[in-house]
Formats: structure tokens, C-alpha cells, sequence
């Protein structure tokens, strides 16, 4: 197996339960169904600085697209640290990395994929971007849409889906590890053709 088979697809968030259902968390969400889907659990990766799965995309047996999971063990800001050192450990270049984040700027519900971007305020992005040296990777976005009011953005961040969201959560996780899945096997044309609304 050569290495430019390998995808690594980062879900971006904060470690720990205090954090788990908070907006910010989306990427960990999304990597946990791609997860299952594989039918593996996170494992701690021998950098120390993140879990990870390690599998084939498709089904069982089948010869699929080698994919790393990985969920990076430091917080929003820091995790361009983990994410190259796995990027290095694994040979993936840029183009074979996709951050999974939420996005304040498309509404709650709403998927997009793009290549490459800004960080558009988003420290994780920022961290990864001046980690990597370059902000070439794929990015799933997630929306989570604007605070409310004059709440926080910070604090929008950082807090618990409301409840008529919760129920709606699971469709988003699922959709964004299918657009995952699609970037990988049909490309970003096809994938924004089905996915970015």
C-alpha cells in the first residue's frame, strides 16, 4: 500500500465530557459515526496526542480507501500540534486531510465542503493552518448557525444544541460522515453537487 492511498480525517473539538454536546464538538460527533461505520473504536495513536481508527472505507473485505480517524487530544486552538504530527507519521500530505468543524456562518441543519479557504475566525482551522503551513486541506463544514440575540459567539460555541436541534443532530452527524465518505471516493465536484446546500 502506497501512502498517497491514505486519508486522514480529522474531527475537530474539545476533549473531555464537559465539552461533549457543545457545538464546537461537531467534528468528534461525526468522526464517532464514521467510526462505527467502520466498526472500530478510538485508539489511543502512539504520538500520545490523539485517538485514532484506522480502516478501509466500504464493505468489509472489500479494497477500499485506506482512512485514519483522528480526534485530537488538545483543545480547539491547539490542534494543529496533533494533526501534523499525524500527518507526517502517516506521509499524508494536505490534500489528503479533511477537517471535520462547525461553522457559524450557514444555518444549523446546513452542510458544506470546500477545499482549501480561510479560517474565517475559527481557531481550530487557524491552528492547523499554521501548523501545516498551509490551509490546502478539504474542510466538511457543519452549520451551527449565528448566536441568538447579543449572546457570545464564544460562548454560542462553547454551549449545549438546543433542544429542538437535538433531535435534528443525528441527520446532520450522518449526512456530514456521508459527504466525508463521498470526498473520498467521488471527489469535491460530485460531493458539492450533492451535499452543499
Amino acid at each position: 500500500m502506497t501512502t498517497a492511498d491514505v486519508w486522514l480525517v480529522v474531527g475537530l473539538g474539545n476533549p473531555g465530557e464537559k465539552y461533549a454536546g457543545h457545538r464546537h464538538n461537531i467534528g468528534y460527533l461525526v468522526t464517532d459515526e464514521l467510526a462505527r461505520r467502520l466498526g472500530s473504536p478510538f485508539k489511543s495513536h502512539k504520538t500520545g496526542r490523539a485517538d485514532v481508527v484506522e480502516g478501509r472505507l466500504g464493505a468489509p473485505g472489500a479494497p477500499g480507501p485506506r482512512v485514519v480517524l483522528a480526534r485530537p487530544r488538545s483543545y480547539m486552538n491547539e490542534v494543529g500540534g496533533p494533526v501534523k504530527a499525524l500527518a507526517t507519521f502517516y506521509k499524508v500530505a494536505p490534500d489528503r486531510i479533511i477537517a471535520i468543524h462547525d461553522e457559524l456562518d450557514i444555518g444549523f441543519g446546513t452542510l458544506r465542503t470546500k477545499l482549501g479557504g480561510g479560517d474565517n475566525g475559527h481557531n481550530g482551522l487557524k491552528s492547523m493552518r499554521s501548523s501545516l503551513g498551509t490551509g490546502d486541506f478539504y474542510r466538511v463544514r457543519a452549520g451551527i448557525g449565528r448566536p441568538p440575540g447579543r449572546q457570545d459567539v464564544a460562548d454560542f460555541v462553547l454551549s449545549d444544541y438546543a433542544k429542538v436541534e437535538r433531535k435534528e443532530l443525528p441527520f446532520q452527524v450522518d449526512s456530514a460522515a456521508d459527504a466525508v465518505e463521498s470526498l473520498i471516493t467521488d471527489g469535491l465536484e460530485k460531493t458539492q453537487q450533492r451535499f452543499n446546500s
